[in-house]
């Protein structure tokens, strides 16, 4: 659609109202091309970290006539308990409303000792327990920091990296 108008001098002019032939998209397009490929680059991708673990079943027993032994962690309110499969080993309470880890360690490094060759634990929690000490217990019952003796370095000792979670009874 063009309009017309008069100019200072009497004459008579006209020129194009039209938007697509006024408006210059070029720019704009430049700018968000730059912007898309900057976001690409400097975007953080996730990394997303796979724990196995296994949960127990209620299928038949092994078939071989080896002692089963078990090594249970059983997280309570009140604090922990460290079971053999049929009964309670240990209990830990737990310290200014936070539950003993270092203790447990303690604890799972002498029952390592005892049984080199075990690599499978079970943590059993009660119901309304908060994650994140589930992750902190799991933590201490995979590995353990060591430090020999006469040495000032901490080295990390594979405790039980073999871990099955299920309900306290």
């Amino acid at each position: 659609m063009a309009r017309r108008y008069h100019n200072k001098r009497g004459k008579e002019e006209s020129f194009d109202t039209d938007i697509m032939h006024v408006l210059n998209l070029t720019p704009m397009m430049d700018i968000l091309t730059v912007l898309v490929v900057f976001l690409l680059i400097t975007a953080v991708f996730t990394s997303i970290t796979i724990m196995e673990l296994s949960v127990p079943t209620n299928t038949g027993k092994s078939a071989t006539n080896i002692p089963n032994f078990a090594i249970e962690v059983i997280v309570r309110k009140t604090g922990l308990e460290i079971a053999n499969g049929s009964s309670v080993e240990a209990a830990i309470a737990k310290i200014d409303g936070q539950y003993d880890v270092n203790m447990l360690s303690k604890m799972l490094l002498r029952l390592k000792a005892r049984y080199p060759e075990k690599e499978d634990a079970t943590i059993l929690m009660e119901p309304d327990i908060k994650y994140d000490y589930l992750i902190e217990i799991m933590d201490a019952v995979r590995s353990a920091q060591v430090r020999p003796e006469g040495s000032e370095t901490v080295r990390k000792m594979v405790l039980f990296p073999k871990i099955s979670i299920g309900d306290a009874p």
